[in-house]
C-alpha cells in the first residue's frame, strides 16, 4: 500500500506541473525521466553513502565553529543583547531572552561576507562548475542558467542571478523561469547554517546535512518541473564559454560589499517576518468571526492544511497525518519555510512518525512562499529592469514549480530512507 502511495503520489505531484504547461506536446520525456534517476542517484550518495555522511558530519562541526565566531562578534556591538552572553539581570524565563535577530541572522552577514571572499579566491566558482556539470548533459542545463542555478545552493535566490548579471538581458522566458524556480526550491548556505544553528536543539540532531542535501537534490526537481511548465528546445550552451561575472576589486573590496549585502538581506528577512506575521494575525482575527469548524476557529493555518493535504499524501505521508503536515506547507507558502519548521519541531511525536518527520524535513526546505516571489521581482527586476514584464508572467508558475520540486524532493528521500 505504502509503494503504491509513492508511485500514485509521485505522478500526480508530475501531472500537477503538466496541468500548467504552457506546451504540453513540447515536454521532453528522456529529460524528465533523467531529472527523476539523478534525484534519486543524489539522494542515495548524499544520504546513504558513509563517507559523504561523515563529511556532513565534519561540516556541522564547522557551522558551530562559525556560530560561535559570529556570537563573539555579535557580543562585542551589541553586548548582552547576543546569544549566550551574560546578562546584567536575572532571566526569569530562558526563552524570552532569545531575540530571533541576534540570536540567528547575525550569522547570515558573516557567510555573506565570507563567501564573497571565497569567490574573490576562485573557491566558489569552481565548487560550482563541479557540481553544475552534473546537472549539464542529463537535463539539458548549462551556461549562464547552469551556472546560476547550482550556485542557489550557495547563494541566495537573489545572489545567485547577479554571478551572471551580463547575461540575463539575452535570457528567453523559459531560462528566466528556470532561475526563478530554482532560486525558491533552495535556501541559501547563509540561511542554512542559521537555520542550523537555531534548529538542532528543537530537533536533537544536527540538521546541515539535511538542509545541504535538500538544496542539492531541489535542483534537478526544480529544472525538471521548469522544463515541465514551459518546455524548451533550446541547446545548452557550453559552459566552458562562460565566464562569470568579476564581482569584487580586492579581497577587502569583497569583504566589505558581502557584509553589506548580508546585512540588506538580513533586515529584509526581519521585515518580511514582522509584516506576514501581523498580516496572518489579522487576517486570522477577522476569521475568527466566522462559526467554529470541529469545535476550533478557522484559520489561515487551519485552511492552508485542507487545502495541501493532498499534497502532503502524495510526498508519501500517511493521510491521518496529511492535514497536519499540510498545514506546515501552508505556512510554509503563506510565512516562511523557518515558521514552518519551528512548528515542525513543536509537534509532538504521536501526532507525526519518524518518518513523516523526515520527509516534512526536506519538503519544507526551499524559498518558495509569497515574499520571496517579491524579493526575485525586485532583486532581479532591478538588474533588468526592460524585463519586468517577463518576470512578473512567470513568477506564479515558479513559485508553484519551487513547492512542488520541495514536495517531490521529500517524496524521494522518504522513498530511500
Amino acid at each position: 500500500m505504502e509503494y503504491a502511495q509513492t508511485v500514485l503520489g509521485g505522478f500526480i505531484l508530475i501531472i500537477l506541473g503538466v496541468l500548467l504547461s504552457s506546451n504540453t506536446k513540447k515536454i521532453n520525456l528522456f529529460y524528465l525521466a533523467n531529472a527523476i534517476v539523478l534525484q534519486f542517484l543524489l539522494a542515495i550518495l548524499l544520504i546513504k553513502v558513509p563517507p559523504v555522511a561523515s563529511f556532513f558530519e565534519s561540516l556541522s562541526q564547522g557551522v558551530l565553529a562559525l556560530k560561535s565566531a559570529t556570537d563573539q562578534g555579535t557580543g562585542f556591538v551589541f553586548g548582552y543583547l547576543a546569544d549566550g552572553a551574560p546578562k546584567p539581570f536575572e532571566v526569569v524565563n530562558p526563552a524570552s531572552a532569545n531575540i530571533f535577530i541576534f540570536s540567528g541572522l547575525m550569522l547570515i552577514i558573516v557567510v555573506s561576507a565570507l563567501s564573497a571572499i571565497f569567490w574573490h579566491w576562485r573557491v566558489l566558482p569552481i565548487v560550482i562548475k563541479l557540481i553544475s556539470s552534473l546537472f549539464k548533459k542529463p537535463l539539458n542545463v548549462g551556461g549562464p542558467v547552469g551556472l546560476s542555478a547550482t550556485a542557489n545552493i550557495i547563494f541566495g535566490q537573489v545572489e545567485a542571478p547577479l554571478l551572471i548579471k551580463p547575461y540575463l538581458k539575452q535570457m528567453s522566458r523559459h531560462e528566466l523561469l528556470t532561475l526563478m524556480t530554482v532560486g525558491m526550491s533552495t535556501i541559501s548556505g547563509g540561511v542554512m547554517v542559521v537555520y542550523t544553528t537555531m534548529l538542532n536543539d528543537l530537533y536533537g540532531t544536527s540538521l546541515i546535512g539535511h538542509f545541504l542535501t535538500a538544496s542539492i537534490i531541489s535542483v534537478p526537481a526544480a529544472i525538471m518541473y521548469a522544463n515541465i511548465m514551459m518546455p524548451s528546445n533550446q541547446k545548452t550552451e557550453d559552459q566552458s564559454q562562460i565566464e562569470e561575472s568579476s564581482l569584487y576589486k580586492s579581497t577587502m573590496d569583497a569583504l566589505t560589499r558581502g557584509t553589506q549585502d548580508g546585512l540588506n538581506i538580513t533586515l529584509n528577512i526581519a521585515a518580511l517576518l514582522l509584516v506576514l506575521i501581523a498580516l496572518v494575525t489579522l487576517v486570522n482575527f477577522g476569521l475568527a468571526a466566522l462559526p467554529f469548524v470541529g469545535g476550533e476557529a478557522i484559520t489561515l493555518e487551519r485552511m492552508a492544511g485542507w487545502i495541501f493535504a493532498p499534497i502532503a499524501w502524495c510526498m508519501g505521508i500517511p493521510w491521518a497525518e496529511a492535514q497536519l503536515a499540510g498545514s506546515l506547507l501552508g505556512v510554509k507558502t503563506i510565512l516562511n519555510e523557518f515558521v514552518a519548521y519551528v512548528n515542525l519541531a513543536a509537534i509532538d511525536a504521536s501526532q507525526l512518525s519518524e518518518k513523516s518527520r523526515l520527509i516534512m524535513l526536506y519538503g519544507l526546505c526551499g524559498f518558495a512562499n509569497l515574499s520571496s516571489v517579491g524579493i526575485l521581482l525586485s532583486g532581479i527586476g532591478t538588474m533588468i529592469p526592460e524585463r519586468k514584464d517577463d518576470l512578473i508572467a512567470v513568477s506564479g508558475k515558479a513559485l508553484i514549480g519551487a513547492t512542488l520540486a520541495s514536495c517531490f524532493t521529500g517524496l524521494v528521500v522518504g522513498v530511500i530512507s
